[in-house]
């Protein structure tokens, strides 16, 4: 079942046009990455599907037209998540996450609904975040703070995630396990969908089902992932041969695992446990 469908869509600010006649679709169950050189329009997209920008074309959910929904309602079915976040406040991280169950109040003075404090264990349970529950998000590092937000997303319980370069600027464990978390909620829903902004190509390979390809706010594909990034597709989008100079780095990392002798290895990994205890 289709989820999210864009048609048409078009921004312009000014006399620049940033997209022009973009449309495709999210199923259930599908993980889309939406891919592209920088000033491709990716981040414009998301914000246009969130009814962050006017546009033209339409967005709907389900079938429906995204903006006959109130923002509360919508925010149920769909949740956003920015690149980063910048916190003065010194909320608990279970204050935070706690935040995502506001859009199914019936009103912004209401009580607390059945199954709030449930939505939001699970939550911080999914994410690792329950034994920091109450701790202040002033004290953690990048990577948890991500892992916060993230958790408000999921305890917010829409069936459509849209995230802006999730793991933007968090080293590589980081990335592994929010890539990771993603994924695990994907599956363990029925009716949910994903839609991502990525920059690293070797990630939305690795976790996407489909594809978006942008250059300069034009459609160059959009399907299946494997389709998406074809040679000439990702040549055209990037103006060089991506695929060569994927195989060259990876040759990088097979030469340098050939000429790591194996009883190094072996006694690397019996110093690796040693070393952190000195």
């Amino acid at each position: 079942m289709t989820l999210l469908s864009v048609t048409n869509l078009a921004v312009q600010y000014g006399g620049r046009k940033i997209l022009d006649d973009v449309s495709f679709s999210l199923a259930e169950g599908r993980w889309l990455m939406l891919v592209g050189s920088n000033g491709a329009g990716k981040s414009t997209l998301v914000k246009a599907i969130a009814q962050g920008v006017p546009y033209r074309g339409s967005v709907c959910y389900r079938g429906e037209d995204v903006k006959r929904y109130r923002p509360h309602v919508l925010a149920r079915h769909i949740g956003v998540l920015s690149q980063s976040h910048h916190v003065s406040y010194s909320f608990t991280v279970g204050e935070v996450v706690r935040l995502g169950r506001y859009s199914h109040a019936p009103g912004i003075f209401s009580q607390k609904q059945a199954g709030d404090e449930r939505c939001v264990r699970e939550a911080l349970e999914l994410t690792g975040m329950l034994p920091l529950a109450g701790r202040s998000v002033l004290t953690l590092s990048g990577g948890e703070l991500q892992r916060v937000f993230l958790a408000q997303l999921f305890a917010q319980n829409p069936q459509i995630l849209i995230l802006d370069e999730p793991t933007n600027h968090l080293d590589l464990v980081y990335q592994k396990q929010v890539f990771a978390l993603l994924e695990t909620w994907l599956r363990a829903g029925k009716g949910r969908g994903i839609l991502s902004v990525v920059h690293d190509l070797s990630l939305a390979r690795a976790y996407g089902t489909d594809a978006v390809l942008l250059d300069r706010g034009t459609l160059i594909a959009s399907g299946a992932a494997d389709t998406v990034f074809s040679p000439e597709h990702l040549e055209r989008a990037y103006s060089m041969d991506v695929y060569a100079w994927m195989r060259a780095m990876l040759s990088q990392w097979e030469a340098g695992r050939e000429d790591f002798p194996a009883a190094e290895k072996d006694e690397g990994r019996q110093n690796k446990g040693v070393s952190k205890t000195q």
